[in-house]
């Protein structure tokens, strides 16, 4: 009797441990986010308490501190290729890529103590992969200022990191050290699921919470279409079981919503957006600013309760449709690249709002905009969900990415795309892109300036490859991201956040006066350029005109210029 009770005293001790963890926000009643330091040090105390919980260190960040992984597995099992193996379902929790924004933070952290206290059962197939909290640098700059608007907490963390780069819109150009450890999570967890908690900015409505999903067309395939037509309709159901009225997030920033709105276009800058290249289902809860911080922690609570029990519950169709998706994207011949709303198309969305209205400003005397929350209504309004390809690419047999290019490089492999380096110089014939036309952003964008409006031309040639370079093959799971990256028309193209600028910038040139000599030469020597500048001469009078316009044509056109300006340096092996 007396070996039986020890031995059920020890198997509860960590229950009753655990239950004796409470968080900052239970403490406050629901008025407080904790700091850096007490939540890594809670999530260590519960790793010790729980053995269902278990903390790993997975990279570094710019703030100097490590990033974390909380793992929550029911069987004790934390091996990821073990539970891959055992073909668990795995949904990775981000907290805190705004830590003004710190609902998921508490939310998760309730949420994960009350798994390990038995309080919430969480099924045997599922795994939650928590990272606590992302941007750390901005959570160690904390404030009750910031957000001004924001209806709690008392004092919460800055939205940009270490950097001052606001993560969000780094999951492709990886400017930041927690981009990069977060893509070899990504890899290494590969989920079937990301939930990415935010707080919204914009309009004032009745709803608590709204969730942003990846786009469904341009997710695509079986996937795209089992988003949309079930796992949405379900997780909307599902809420509203628990008594919130989900809605779709309110992307009405210069409108009111009142007279709908179009979904937000989530290009892989964006942690959905990125995700859905490699066919994760991804989302990002936005609670209301407006509502107060401990209901819009127990709404984020409620919606991943929500998605735990629909990917419980339809794990075997969801794993079926990742692998045919991850199949598609290695045999599919053509990739869009870019997207455009369909206007034409809209589905009608149960929508609670606030009458708006308008009167004078107590500060400028001009009209201003109110929300009238004495008058809340409840309307259908249109919500344009559709999008149609706009740029479509053919995919070539492979890639070459010289090595000079090694921020490039890098980046490839924290996504762990396949490269094989040349072991020897080797020629090989490639379609060369040259940069026709483009437009830049004439203000920083996030220590940027983004490329716009990218037009190229095509030439095909041999061209010899050093030892070392890259080949790309175009058969792998990372082909959809290689074609967002690598082709500089896309919106989030490698070259569009001016990872290539340095081919725009001309290195070699000529004095006028030494030159003449050299292309008055060039001229007798190729009558059929010297046949092209006369038909110029003739065509435009200003052209006509401009003896240095006449030079710099003859140069342009002759083996003095450097191959290397405007010339695109990854090369595309078509056959």
């Amino acid at each position: 009797m007396r070996n039986f009770l020890i031995l059920f005293l020890l198997c509860n001790s960590t229950t009753v441990v655990a239950q004796n963890i409470s968080t900052v926000f239970e403490q406050s009643g629901g008025k407080e986010t904790p700091d850096y330091a007490t939540i890594i040090s809670w999530w260590k105390k519960l790793d010790l308490a729980s053995d269902k919980v278990k903390l790993f260190t997975m990279g570094p960040t710019d703030a100097g501190y490590p990033l974390h992984l909380a793992l929550v597995s029911t069987d004790k099992d934390f091996n990821i290729a073990s539970l891959h193996k055992k073909q668990k379902s795995i949904l990775l929790i981000n907290n805190g890529i705004h830590p003004g924004e710190p609902d998921g933070i508490d939310a998760s952290m309730l949420l994960a103590r009350d798994i390990a206290t038995g309080k919430m059962a969480l099924p045997e197939n599922i795994v939650l992969a928590i990272i606590p909290v992302y941007n750390i640098g901005g959570c160690l700059n904390r404030s009750a200022n910031y957000r001004v608007n924001q209806n709690g907490p008392e004092e919460f963390g800055f939205r940009g990191n270490s950097q001052n780069l606001d993560l969000n819109r780094d999951f492709i150009k990886n400017d930041s050290k927690e981009a990069r450890s977060f893509a070899r999570i990504f890899h290494f967890l590969d989920p079937d699921i990301l939930i990415d908690n935010h707080v919204s900015d914009g309009a004032d409505y009745q709803h608590v919470i709204s969730l942003l999903s990846s786009q469904h067309n341009k997710l695509g395939g079986p996937l795209g279409a089992y988003l949309n037509n079930t796992l949405e309709p379900a997780i909307y159901s599902l809420m509203k079981e628990k008594g919130y009225d989900l809605v779709p997030y309110v992307n009405a920033f210069e409108d009111t919503p009142e007279s709908g709105w179009p979904e937000f276009f989530d290009s892989p800058r964006f942690s959905s957006g990125y995700a859905a290249l490699w066919g994760t289902l991804a989302f990002m809860p936005e609670t209301h600013m407006l509502k107060p911080f401990a209901q819009r922690v127990r709404a984020t609570y409620a919606l991943m309760e929500c998605f735990i029990r629909f990917t419980h519950e339809n794990a075997a169709t969801i794993r079926t449709i990742r692998n045919q998706t991850k199949s598609l994207a290695k045999s599919q011949n053509e990739f869009p690249i870019s997207w455009e709303p369909d206007r034409d198309k809209y589905k009608e969305i149960d929508f609670r709002g606030f009458a708006v209205e308008h009167k004078p400003s107590n500060i400028s005397g001009q009209p201003r905009l109110y929300y009238d929350r004495s008058r809340p209504f409840e309307k259908n309004v249109k919500f344009y969900n559709e999008y149609k390809p706009g740029i479509i690419i053919s995919k070539p047999v492979a890639y070459i990415i010289p090595q000079g290019w090694w921020k490039v490089i890098e980046i490839l492999k924290a996504n762990q795309v396949n490269m094989i380096p040349f072991l020897k110089d080797t020629m090989v014939e490639v379609e060369i892109y040259h940069v026709e036309d483009y437009k830049s952003l004439p203000r920083a964008y996030e220590g940027h300036h983004i490329n716009s409006a990218v037009k190229t031309s095509i030439e095909i040639r041999k061209m010899s490859f050093r030892k070392g370079d890259y080949s790309i093959p175009m058969n792998q799971a990372a082909n959809r991201y290689l074609m967002e990256v690598l082709e500089p028309q896309g919106g989030d193209s490698f070259f569009a956040w001016n990872f290539f600028d340095a081919i725009l910038g001309q290195k070699e040139g000529y004095s006028d006066y030494v030159f003449e000599e050299t292309a008055e030469e060039y001229l007798k020597n190729h009558p059929e350029l010297q046949a092209k500048l006369a038909k110029l001469k003739a065509a435009d009078s200003a052209f006509a005109k401009n003896g240095r316009a006449q030079l710099n044509f003859i140069f342009k056109n002759s083996p003095y210029y450097e191959p290397d300006h405007l010339r695109y340096p990854v090369y595309r092996v078509t056959h």
